[in-house]
């Protein structure tokens, strides 16, 4: 498969997916970074704003942008994977609250990004219509909702009405709408992103995979890259190297996109703001309105898979695909007859307590973020910043953030990890079906939730 089969955004991103030159030599820098996406990158970048004198080098196994950072859904969105009410039982509600506004402020720091640089990423920022379709989806809306505001976040419930009138769908009985989303091209931004981190100084040895990390190294298959730092920015890739098989579960995500559609059918659908939207069932669905007028459409569903294996085989499914499909058009029957164009998938990164994280270990010189469990768009953002100010030794608001430094358990071994990941799936399936039966909220999902946090 050529990297333009990658996905939609691969074979639409401009210029060349020619790899750049392999290490092959030995070389010492001062800050080795693995991996080439969001979190490489914007690592790279704001050290080099901050002192353009800092030699960098970033190796990455296929190309800058191969990975979840070139092939998500396209959400710059203020989302963390951990609920605030979790959160301010663990660190208190003060940094619940820093933590939130962290994350609104990296969707600012994006689209500033992106129009400084000129990245040219298709970047709206339209927000986010989270469909309420059932009684019990209403109800979360409305805890959701009520929750918002008690950690400052801009979270509006809509009536039927109004959330038709964002999102023409099927069955609507309300939503929430929030500002704080932004649509984007993710391979451009992650392409153009990698170009004006090497404009800047820093080198990215493409076809380069890390076979170890170590205190001052990082060791690959024809040459040692030495550093005083050493950042492991590898996310659902990390399960690959030694050492790190347990730290992250490589979970699956799929994605569909659509031919354009005409003027008339958005007429229809809405969207007028590219909003992104989603609904309040259990099992994540995600979609947005492309720049070319298509919709993306994605979600959670693909099996994971024994010893966190990660194959090609895995980004396609097509019981997965048929099922989105399915999906798309219960939501909106007007695209029964619509020609879906694309498929394609990878893998994202899932910490044991489902807690992403930003540290710098100062004894060893190893430092890492990750485990963004899908909301890595901002997040990745808000995690290059924070690195740039522990590499160079600052304290600032940053540093004193709720994820930073925190470590999580590593995953049971095998059988243990293949079993629970699943049947965690299974019980949002089975809860979703139930809430469809019974119109109540599942207690299954719920405990679930409490399991990891949400």
């Amino acid at each position: 498969m050529s990297l333009r089969d990658l996905s939609l955004w691969h074979e639409t991103v401009p210029g060349s997916l020619q790899p750049r030159a392999a290490l092959d030599s030995d070389q010492r820098v001062d800050v080795a970074i693995v991996g080439a996406g969001y979190t490489g990158l914007w690592t790279a970048y704001y050290l080099l704003e901050s002192d353009p004198s800092l030699r960098i080098a970033i190796v990455e196994s296929e190309i800058a942008g191969f990975g979840a950072s070139g092939r998500n859904g396209g959400w710059c969105s203020a989302l963390y994977p951990v609920g605030a009410a979790s959160m301010a039982r663990e660190h208190g509600k003060a940094a619940a609250v820093a933590q939130l506004a962290a994350m609104r402020s990296a969707v600012d720091e994006v689209v500033r990004v992106d129009a400084v640089e000129g990245l040219d990423a298709d970047v709206t920022r339209g927000g986010t219509v989270v469909l309420a379709r059932s009684a019990a989806q209403l109800h979360r809306a409305r805890d959701e909702v009520s929750e918002a505001a008690d950690f400052g976040i801009d979270l509006q419930l809509l009536d039927a009405e109004a959330a038709r009138g964002r999102l023409g769908a099927s069955e609507v009985l309300g939503a929430t709408f929030t500002p704080d989303c932004a649509a984007l091209h993710p391979a451009k931004l992650a392409r153009r992103l990698a170009e004006v981190v090497e404009s800047r100084g820093a080198t990215i040895y493409e076809m380069t995979a890390a076979t170890s990390i170590e205190p001052g190294a990082v060791h690959t298959a024809r040459a040692t890259l030495r550093a005083d730092t050493v950042i492991r920015a590898t996310e659902g890739f990390t399960p690959r190297l030694p050492g790190y098989r347990r730290a992250l579960a490589p979970i699956y995500s799929l994605m569909i996109a659509t031919e354009p559609l005409s003027p008339a059918v958005w007429d229809e659908l809405g969207l007028r703001h590219r909003e992104t939207f989603s609904d309040f069932r259990n099992l994540i669905i995600y979609g947005q309105r492309t720049a070319d007028d298509r919709i993306v459409f994605g979600g959670r569903g693909a099996p994971y898979h024994f010893g966190s294996r990660i194959d090609p085989a895995f980004d396609r499914n097509d019981a997965v695909f048929s099922g989105l499909q399915r999906t798309l058009v219960e939501l909106f029957p007007a695209l029964r007859r619509t020609k879906i164009t694309h498929r394609w998938g990878g893998p994202l990164g899932v910490a044991r307590d489902w807690r992403p994280s930003v540290g710098l270990d100062r004894t060893t010189g190893i430092g890492w973020a990750g485990g963004y469990v899908g909301d890595g768009v901002s997040t990745t953002n808000l995690a290059g910043r924070t690195l740039r100010d522990l590499i160079l030794g600052r304290d600032s608001e940053l540093t004193g953030l709720s994820w930073v430094g925190h470590r999580s358990p590593n995953w049971e071994p095998e059988p243990l990890r293949w079993l629970g990941a699943n049947a965690g799936l299974q019980a949002m399936t089975w809860a979703d079906a139930a809430e469809a039966r019974g119109g109540r909220p599942s207690r299954v999902a719920a405990t679930v939730n409490r399991i990891i946090g949400r």
